[in-house]
C-alpha cells in the first residue's frame, strides 16, 4: 500500500532523490507549508539538507548560480510568493543569460485564490517564462514528484538554465498517495542534437587546410566538462585560443596555446587577430557583443565553424559557414579524430608584437607599477599569486570585474564565476557564498567595487551565520568605477551621479563580526593578503585604490574588434 504524504513532503523526498544537500532560502507565508517540513529534514538522524538562510531572495539565486557554477550540479532556492519570487528573477534571468543550472521554488496563494489579486499573489508563470527554460505550477500535490524531476532533467540537460515551480499553499498542504518519479525525455525536448557526421567532415578539413586557425573558446566547455577534449583537439591541430570571460578557466592560464581573454576589455593580440585569421572555430561560445564588437565587420576574411548545443544560437549574431550542432564533448573528439597533426609556428609567432604591445602599454604598469596609489590590476595580481593554484575567482560587476577576470591565473576547471550576459551588480557576495557550498576544498577569492558591495552588503549576515570562509577583497576607489570611465571617454568627463559616498566598512563588517583589514600602502599589501588568505573562515580585505583607474584595453562600443585601444 502506498504512502499518504503532504505535498511539502513530496518536495522533500523529491529533492532527496534528485541529490540536493545544500538549499538557499528565505521563508514566508505561502511557503511556510514547505518550510515546516524542511525543518524535520535539516535535524536529527533523518538529516537531508543543509539550508543556508540569505538576507534577500535575490541573493538566494545568486548563491544557487555560484553552487552550481563552482559544483556542476543544480543548484536550489527556495523563496515564498509575490515580493519572495519577484526577488529571485533578477538572478533567473541571470542564469538564463549564462547558461546556468538552478531550480528556483516559489510559494503561491492557493489555487482558489489565483487571479483576485491575494495578498502577494503576482503571476509568477507568466512572468517567468521568457527568462528562463521552463517555468510550471505545481496546482496539486500527486504532481510534485513528476515536476521537480522533469525541472531538473531540463535545468541540467543540454543548454543548462534555469526553472522555476510556482507551488500554490493548498498543493502543499493537500495529500497523495507518494510515488517516486524520474523524468529522462520531455517531448519536442531535445537537448543533445545528434552528431551530423558531414558538418564534422566538412569542419575538420577547414581545420586541416587552415594556415592561420583560430579558436574562440566559451564557457560551454566547461558546462559539457569537455576540457581534456578541448586539449586534445587544440593540441593536434596546434591552434591557439582565445577565451571568453565564462570560458577563461576551459583551458589554464599559462598553456602554450593561451593567447588570452576575448572581448571588449580582454587581451590585445586574440581580438586583433581575430580579424587576421582565415579559420574561426567558435567552441561552445555564443557570439556576445561583447566578444565580436561590430557584426558587420566580426572576422569578415575568415571562414568560421561553429560548435554548439543550442541550434539557436548558430547564425543568430555571426553567420557560421560550418555548423556542429551537438554536446562539445561530442563534437570535438569526432572532430580531432580526423584533424591532421599541424604545427603553425609561423601564426603563432604573429601574435607576439600584439602581446608585447600590451604587455610594455598595459600589463606591467597595471601590476607592477612604480609609484602612486594601488591599482586594481596589482591587487588581483598579489591575490593571484598568493593564493593556492585551486583557488577559485568570483567577482562582482564592474571595473573590479574586468581587472579580476584579467589578471587572475586559472589552473583547474570551473575556477571563475562571474554575471556576464545580463552583468549584475550585487552578484558576487551571494555567489561567493554559494562557490564555498559548491566546492568546500576551494579557496573562494571575492573581487568587489564598493557599488556593488553595497547592492548586497546585507549577505554579511549570511557569511557571519553559515561561516562561510570568503576571501573578500574590496577594491575600494570611491566610484562607480566602470560607468565613471565612460561618462570620461564619451561623455565629456560629466560625471553624473557616479562619485560614491562610503560607510566606514571596518565597522559594518566589525558588526557582523568578520575579521576586517585595510591596505592603502603597496609596501603593506603582501602582508594584508597572507593574513586574510592565513585567517581561518571569511575575511574582508579593502584596498584603497586609484579613484580613476581605468580598465584598458578597450574596444570602444560600436567600433570593430580590431579598433581596441592600448590607451585613453
Amino acid at each position: 500500500m502506498k504512502e499518504t504524504i503532504t505535498g511539502s513532503e513530496a518536495l522533500m523526498r523529491a529533492l532527496k532523490e534528485e541529490g540536493v544537500k545544500t538549499i538557499f532560502g528565505y521563508p514566508g507565508g505561502a511557503i511556510m507549508p514547505v518550510f515546516d517540513t524542511l525543518y524535520d529534514y535539516t535535524r536529527g538522524e533523518h538529516r537531508a539538507f543543509h539550508h543556508v538562510l540569505v538576507r534577500h531572495e535575490q541573493a538566494a539565486a545568486h548563491a544557487a548560480q555560484g553552487y552550481a557554477r563552482v559544483s556542476g550540479g543544480v543548484g536550489v532556492c527556495l523563496v515564498t510568493s509575490g515580493p519572495g519570487a519577484t526577488n529571485t528573477l533578477t538572478g533567473v534571468a541571470d542564469a538564463m543569460m549564462d547558461s546556468t543550472p538552478i531550480v528556483v521554488i516559489c510559494g503561491q496563494v492557493s489555487t482558489a485564490a489565483l487571479g483576485t489579486d491575494a495578498f502577494q499573489e503576482v503571476d509568477l508563470v507568466g512572468v517567468a517564462q521568457p527568462i528562463s527554460k521552463w517555468a510550471y505550477q505545481i496546482r496539486r500535490p500527486e504532481d510534485v514528484a513528476w515536476a521537480v524531476s522533469r525541472a531538473f532533467y531540463i535545468a541540467r540537460s543540454g543548454r543548462p538554465g534555469p526553472v522555476v515551480l510556482d507551488f500554490p499553499k493548498n498543493a502543499q498542504t493537500h495529500t497523495c498517495e507518494w510515488e517516486s518519479v524520474h523524468v529522462n525525455r520531455v517531448r519536442s525536448y531535445v537537448p543533445y542534437p545528434e552528431l551530423d557526421a558531414e558538418a564534422v567532415s566538412r569542419a575538420a578539413d577547414l581545420i586541416n587546410h587552415a594556415e592561420r586557425p583560430l579558436a574562440l573558446v566559451g564557457q560551454g566547455v566547461e558546462l559539457a566538462g569537455a576540457q581534456k577534449e578541448l586539449l586534445a583537439f587544440l593540441e593536434k591541430a596546434d591552434i591557439p585560443a582565445g577565451r571568453t570571460m565564462l570560458g577563461l578557466s576551459a583551458l589554464p592560464t599559462d598553456h602554450r596555446l593561451n593567447v588570452g581573454m576575448l572581448g571588449m576589455h580582454g587581451s590585445y593580440a586574440p581580438n586583433m587577430m581575430t580579424q587576421q585569421c582565415d579559420v574561426l572555430i567558435a567552441i561552445g561560445m555564443r557570439f556576445s557583443d561583447r566578444v565580436t564588437g561590430r557584426f558587420d565587420t566580426y572576422a569578415q576574411q575568415a571562414k568560421i565553424i561553429h560548435l554548439d548545443v543550442d541550434p539557436s544560437e548558430i547564425n543568430k549574431n555571426i553567420v557560421s559557414d560550418v555548423a556542429v550542432v551537438a554536446d562539445c564533448k561530442v563534437s570535438l573528439p569526432a572532430i580531432t579524430e580526423q584533424l591532421k597533426p599541424k604545427s603553425h609556428q609561423s601564426w603563432h609567432e604573429a601574435f607576439a608584437p600584439y602581446y608585447n604591445m600590451e604587455r610594455d602599454q598595459v600589463i606591467e604598469p597595471a601590476i607592477h607599477p612604480k609609484a602612486g596609489p594601488l591599482l586594481m590590476g596589482e591587487v588581483v595580481n598579489a591575490v593571484s599569486e598568493a593564493a593556492d593554484k585551486s583557488a577559485i575567482l568570483v567577482t562582482d560587476v564592474g571595473q573590479n570585474q574586468m581587472f579580476a577576470a584579467r589578471y587572475f591565473r586559472y589552473h583547474q576547471p570551473r575556477s571563475i564565476v562571474t554575471s556576464g550576459g545580463l552583468g549584475t551588480m550585487g552578484f558576487g557576495l551571494p555567489a561567493a557564498v554559494g562557490a564555498t557550498f559548491g566546492r568546500q576544498d576551494r579557496t573562494v577569492c571575492l573581487f568587489m567595487g564598493d557599488g556593488g558591495f553595497q547592492m548586497s552588503i546585507q549577505e554579511l549576515g549570511t557569511i557571519m551565520e553559515q561561516k562561510a570562509p570568503v576571501k573578500m577583497i574590496l577594491l575600494n576607489n570611491n566610484y562607480l568605477g566602470n560607468v565613471r570611465q565612460w561618462q570620461d571617454m564619451f561623455f565629456e568627463g560629466r560625471k553624473s551621479f557616479t562619485r560614491m559616498m562610503n560607510p566606514d566598512y571596518a565597522q559594518v563588517v566589525g558588526g557582523y563580526g568578520i575579521p576586517y583589514a585595510v591596505c592603502l600602502r603597496r609596501e603593506n599589501l603582501a602582508e594584508k593578503i597572507n593574513e586574510m588568505l592565513t585567517t581561518d573562515g571569511p575575511f574582508l580585505l579593502e584596498c584603497a585604490v586609484r579613484e580613476e583607474d581605468n580598465v584598458l584595453p578597450m574596444t570602444s562600443p560600436g567600433k570593430s574588434v580590431d579598433e581596441m585601444q592600448l590607451t585613453i
